[in-house]
């Protein structure tokens, strides 16, 4: 049996716009969710991101980037100061965040880069270079709001 060139195309159309509905539905819930409900699907609690989360964009390699309205000044899990650039990068899969940019931690007077955080139970281990700390997920149920203001010391070095 032989079809014409326009039988053919509608075959091929017929058994591709069902695929193309379901992948275009399947964007459209996935663009919905905010960067705190895209955090969750992976089991991480949203409070690991400040308040103040613009836009984030998600590939389907799991690398991703996080875009915050500006810099961003913390007090974490009692006496962590944390620093989040305006966009913060890496790459998720579940219940682990790997080769992050962006998201800094200080101890001492240094600054120190996060490059991991992974969760482990009711835990999360955050990695800062070859050292890590573990906190409670409950640290984290709640996204921490920004200080107002950070030093123009401080800025110059972030900026760097």
């Amino acid at each position: 049996m032989e079809f014409s060139r326009t039988d053919q195309t509608l075959l091929c159309f017929l058994f591709i716009s069902p695929l193309l509905f379901a992948f275009a539905d399947n964007y459209q819930s996935y663009n919905s969710l905010t960067a705190y409900e895209m955090l969750e699907k992976f089991d991480f609690p949203k409070g690991i991101l400040p308040e103040g989360v613009q836009s984030y964009l998600l590939r389907s390699d799991g690398s991703f980037d996080v875009f915050l309205g500006d810099y961003c000044e913390l007090k974490a899990s009692g006496s962590y100061l944390l620093r989040y650039r305006r966009k913060i990068s890496g790459k998720v899969e579940p219940r682990s965040l790997k080769k992050l940019d962006g998201v800094s931690v200080k101890i001492f007077f240094l600054w120190f880069g996060i490059s991991e955080v992974i969760r482990s139970g009711d835990e999360l281990r955050f990695f800062v270079g070859p050292f890590s700390s573990s906190f409670s997920i409950s640290n984290f149920e709640f996204c921490p709001q920004c200080r107002d203001k950070f030093s123009s010391l401080d800025q110059l070095v972030q900026n760097s």
